[in-house]
């Protein structure tokens, strides 16, 4: 328990040096993670998560978009084999933009390709950011399909400020929630790696 509360409070310096052990925005950011892995989220495997609630928990993340709602609808038997057509509002300083996107490929490729369509005016780097990894994770065995999942996703970018890669996490009762929760944080990330934010 110490050493991961030492690990946590050098992550915190490397975003805010002026943190220390002893302060309240230290406590707050050790309380908030315990009731987040108590849901189930796994930061642990999620650095880039880890570093964003952070952000957030010190008044230091200014979101470079916000995804406001999202809809995923299946379609089977279509000529081209089940369709997902995903359907987002994503926030972008002022503007409100509403896309919408399909995939023979399933209903978080649907919903990934349609937060892309809103941020690709804004943010074409994003055209670089590739999934090379996804795993879902039931985490209350014995409820059936009520049960809450965890979704991990790993990234990579290869642009010309070089090469990353990066994992993210989402957790809810809706794999699709899950999904977008994961899919947001990696884009944030991402944008503020690479703007030097």
């Amino acid at each position: 328990e110490l050493s991961g509360k030492a690990a946590l409070l050098k992550k915190a310096e490397e975003i805010d040096s002026g943190i220390s052990v002893s302060s309240a925005r230290t406590k707050k950011i050790l309380r908030t993670l315990q009731d987040l892995e108590h849901q189930g989220y796994h930061f642990e495997a999620a650095e880039a998560s880890l570093e964003l609630l952070m952000r957030r928990i010190l008044g230091l993340n200014e979101s470079f978009f916000a995804i406001t709602k999202f809809r995923v609808i299946d379609e089977k038997n279509t000529p081209k084999g089940t369709l997902s057509e995903a359907t987002v509002k994503v926030r972008v300083g002022s503007e409100t933009r509403h896309k919408v996107a399909d995939s023979k490929d399933g209903p978080v490729n649907s919903l990934d390709l349609a937060i892309r369509k809103a941020l690709a005016v804004d943010y074409p780097e994003l055209k670089k950011v590739v999934l090379t990894d996804y795993k879902v994770r039931v985490l209350n065995n014995g409820k059936g399909t009520e049960s809450r999942v965890r979704v991990l996703c790993e990234w990579a970018y290869h642009g010309a400020g070089g090469s990353m890669a990066w994992t993210t996490v989402g957790v809810s009762k809706d794999i699709l929630e899950a999904s977008e929760q994961a899919i947001a944080d990696s884009y944030e990330y991402i944008l503020r790696k690479i703007k030097g934010e």
